[in-house]
């Protein structure tokens, strides 16, 4: 059974699957289960084995295996390739964001970057190797996980069919993952992590007719996002990204660890002197950084601001993390990246070793033992965006890089 990359990819932005995060309640567009569905029955059909992992609430990761000629408890290979379910929300977007409209070599909709159109090459990869069961190839599990978008809690649950040997689809840790992000078909061997938490500043109210009698939230919030653009332009930004393997990743590396605060709410009315004031707070870690140890350098650092102005510490509270998700080091995944990119030379070339800025499921993988890169499809200019596409000649390229890849990896 052969798949269309393209046609099945427009199958897949046909079907919602919007993270819930921030509270997102409409049910007609938002969480994985349409679309783990639609993949149940899109594997069922090449006749995979295919098992689901419940990680919450109507949210399941999906996991589908292609046995090799051995089998991985006998010694045989065993490759992973991950593609999240979950695509971030639709507001703001300036085209019909579920009608995967096919348009001057591009499709458009939501998540058709961030990545569906990786998990399209994916499948339809894995369709042309279950047709042709190429001599020694080595056994090829696929998880379409859940939640990457809003706290990576998918890969976390999936690694445990290996770490705690809770199921028998991924027997022992995997022999290479590869990770499906939009790469321009590079191979990503390290990026940043991310950790975020709230930040809340506690006043008194009061009329605003007379303030003096009341304790403004808001104006020591000021004095808190004051210590934080310091702190992000003359502490953390200063901090130079580590020397990968002695690498520049082809001009591309990681740039410095940064903080940013991207929302601000307080106050109840223009009439009332505001009694608390909040704040979210994304900081991106390198490799190395501990997610604890960076929050807690930025608080003490704040509070030390705001003693040396004679302001009171124990009206800033510090929420605990509401995600965190680790940085891809490169120090074990130089061999699968070399073979990575001699499956690539033949149909894209100039591809290279790269850095990225951003967060993937990659890290929790590789820190449970397993070889990762990630690789794929699109750009990451694309992802997110107000009209996100993908280009379909990168997305025929990465079928043929992900069949070349499994056939010679043994």
């Amino acid at each position: 059974m052969n798949l269309d990359p393209v046609d099945l990819l427009r199958r897949l932005v046909n079907t919602p699957s919007v993270n819930p995060m921030d509270g997102l309640v409409d049910n007609s567009i938002v969480g994985e289960s349409r679309l783990t569905a639609l993949l149940e029955d899109v594997l069922q059909g090449l006749g995979l084995v295919v098992e689901r992992q419940r990680v919450a609430e109507g949210r399941e990761n999906l996991i589908a295996r292609l046995d090799g000629d051995v089998l991985p408890q006998h010694g045989g290979k065993l490759i992973l390739l991950d593609a999240h379910q979950d695509t971030v929300p639709v507001a703001g977007m300036t085209i019909e964001p579920f009608n995967a409209e096919l348009r001057d070599g591009r499709v458009y909709g939501r998540g058709a970057c961030d990545v569906k159109g990786g998990m399209a090459a994916i499948l339809a990869a894995v369709a042309r190797l279950v047709q042709q069961r190429p001599a020694h190839m080595p056994t090829v599990v696929v998880a379409c996980t859940v939640n990457e978008e809003h706290g990576f809690t998918g890969a976390l649950e999936l690694t445990k069919l290996w770490t705690e040997k809770s199921g028998q689809i991924i027997p022992r840790v995997p022999d290479a993952v590869i990770v499906a992000e939009p790469t321009d078909l590079n191979v990503v061997v390290a990026h940043k992590g991310v950790m975020r938490w709230k930040c809340h500043t506690k006043g008194r109210a009061a009329h605003s007719s007379r303030p003096d009698t009341g304790d403004s939230a808001i104006y020591t919030m000021a004095h808190v996002l004051e210590a934080i653009e310091h702190y992000a332009t003359e502490i953390v930004g200063r901090r130079p990204a580590p020397n990968l393997d002695g690498r520049d990743l082809g001009g591309r590396d990681l740039g410095p660890a940064t903080i940013s605060v991207g929302t601000i709410q307080g106050g109840t009315s223009v009439n009332t002197v505001p009694e608390r004031c909040t704040i979210e707070i994304d900081r991106r870690l390198l490799p190395g950084e501990e997610p604890d140890e960076a929050r807690q350098h930025l608080i003490d650092f704040v509070n030390r601001r705001l003693t040396d102005r004679g302001l009171r510490t124990t009206c800033v509270d510090h929420e605990p993390s509401t995600l965190e998700g680790l940085a891809l080091p490169d120090k074990d995944n130089g061999p699968l990246a070399d073979r990575l990119l001699s499956a690539i030379e033949p149909t894209a070339a100039d591809r290279q070793k790269i850095g990225v800025p951003y967060a993937t499921n990659a890290a929790i993988y590789a820190v449970n033992g397993a070889p990762t890169v990630v690789f794929g499809p699109g750009s990451i200019d694309q992802a997110h965006t107000a009209d996100e596409w993908i280009d379909v000649e990168s997305l025929h390229q990465a079928v043929e890089i992900f069949e070349r890849f499994v056939r010679t990896f043994s």
